[in-house]
Parts: structure tokens; C-alpha cells; sequence
């Protein structure tokens, strides 16, 4: 595919960048739907009993999930595209396992409004992400730093479970990954700008991109849940 710019309407367009930019965003949204069927497939089985009373059973799937996020980032390129797809789908099922606790600990309802909450944020940000003239790397930056202190804190609290601190590391959680997922955006956008054609190493760029927001939006999920769910 060539890389032929177009304008219309007062500005230029990028088909190839176009038509990647279209696929990040296709395959983040396929991934939460494989996520959320597996959580309410998992939810609605026995499973989810093992799952949540399992404690050794939750670790594995969370160190399961870190290795395999790790793993597809770094050997990216080493990858096929379908194997590089695999993995993504493996990431999916494995979170919706472990996210299909959240049903017997929050009501419906509550969860439902967290997502429809999330997805909106979610959405602003991202149009602001790529729409922005300010470079957000410095933001971006901090932001970063800002998640290293997060995990910290949240494994600490694990240990000495504090209330106060929880609700710390929740709010502030939400306020990392609303801005994380501008900053991606801009950084996915400024990446793909680079891609020339369609291929299999520039859709690699294109899932890897999808993966971050992915962990963006489900995150940032889990911490407005925190604040709207309504425990049963």
C-alpha cells in the first residue's frame, strides 16, 4: 500500500496510518469483549467459586499475566503477527478469569455504570491524546513514575491493609490512567506516523499499541469500580 496522503476538509490524511490507527483501536475492543465473555462465562460456572477461594490458583493467573504482557513486548519482533494475536487473545481469556471475581463482590448494576463511566472517560482522553498539539512525554513521564509508586503502595497495602491507603492508591490510580491513556495515544499516534505500509511488522506496532490501551482501560476500570460498585 502506498503511503499517499489525502486532504479533505481542511486536513491531511494518512490512509496507512488511517487504517492502523482503525486496527488498534478494532483489536483493544475485541480483546475487552473476549475479556468481558470470559468473566460472565466464568462468573456463571462453578469456576468462579474455585477461582476466588483459590488463593494460590489467583497468583498463578496474575504472575501468568505479567509474564506473558513482558513477554510480548519484548520479543514483539521476534513474533509472528498470528503468534503475537495468540498470545493478545491468551492475555484476554486469562484476565476475564481473573476479573470474573468482581460479580460476586460488586452488584450488577454498580458495574455496569463503572464500565459506561470508564468508557467515557476512556474516550475523552484518547480524543484529547491525539487531537492535542502539546507533546505529553514530559507528562508522560511523570505518569510512569507516578504507576511505579502506585504498584508499591498497592502491594504494601497488601500486607498491611489499610483503608485509608486504599482509597489513596484508588483515586490516584484513576488519575495515572486517565492521563496514561492520553499519553498513549499521542505516543501510538507519533509511532505509527513512522509506517509507510500495512504489513505484518507495522500491525505488530499496531497490537502492541492495542495492548497498552487494553491495560489502560481495564485498569482504569478497576479503580472506578472501587468508587461506584456497590458491595452485595
Amino acid at each position: 500500500m502506498n503511503n499517499e496522503q489525502i486532504y479533505y476538509g481542511g486536513r491531511t490524511y494518512d490512509p496507512v496510518v488511517a487504517t492502523l490507527f482503525t486496527k488498534v483501536f478494532l483489536w483493544m475492543t475485541v480483546a475487552l469483549g473476549i475479556t468481558a465473555l470470559t468473566s460472565m462465562l466464568v462468573y456463571n460456572s462453578n469456576f468462579v467459586f474455585t477461582v476466588i477461594q483459590n488463593r494460590g490458583l489467583v497468583w498463578g493467573l496474575l504472575i501468568a499475566e505479567v509474564l506473558l504482557v513482558i513477554g510480548l513486548s519484548a520479543s514483539i519482533n521476534r513474533l509472528s503477527f498470528g503468534v503475537a494475536t495468540f498470545i493478545f487473545i491468551i492475555y484476554s481469556v486469562l484476565n476475564g478469569i481473573t476479573l470474573s471475581t468482581i460479580f460476586l463482590v460488586y452488584t450488577h448494576s454498580s458495574i455496569t455504570l463503572a464500565f459506561f463511566v470508564t468508557a467515557g472517560t476512556f474516550g475523552a482522553m484518547s480524543l484529547w491524546g491525539y487531537f492535542t498539539k502539546r507533546d505529553l512525554s514530559k507528562m508522560g513521564s511523570l505518569l510512569f513514575m507516578g504507576l511505579i509508586g502506585l504498584i508499591i503502595a498497592t502491594v504494601v497495602n497488601i500486607f498491611i491493609k489499610s483503608s485509608a491507603l486504599m482509597w489513596i492508591t484508588t483515586y490516584a490510580g484513576v488519575l495515572i490512567f486517565v492521563g496514561l491513556t492520553a499519553w498513549d495515544v499521542q505516543k501510538i499516534k507519533l509511532m505509527l506516523n513512522q509506517a509507510t505500509e500495512v504489513n505484518d511488522s507495522t500491525q505488530k506496532m499496531a497490537l502492541l499499541g492495542a495492548l497498552e490501551l487494553y491495560l489502560d482501560f481495564v485498569n482504569l476500570f478497576i479503580y472506578i469500580l472501587r468508587i461506584f460498585g456497590n458491595r452485595k
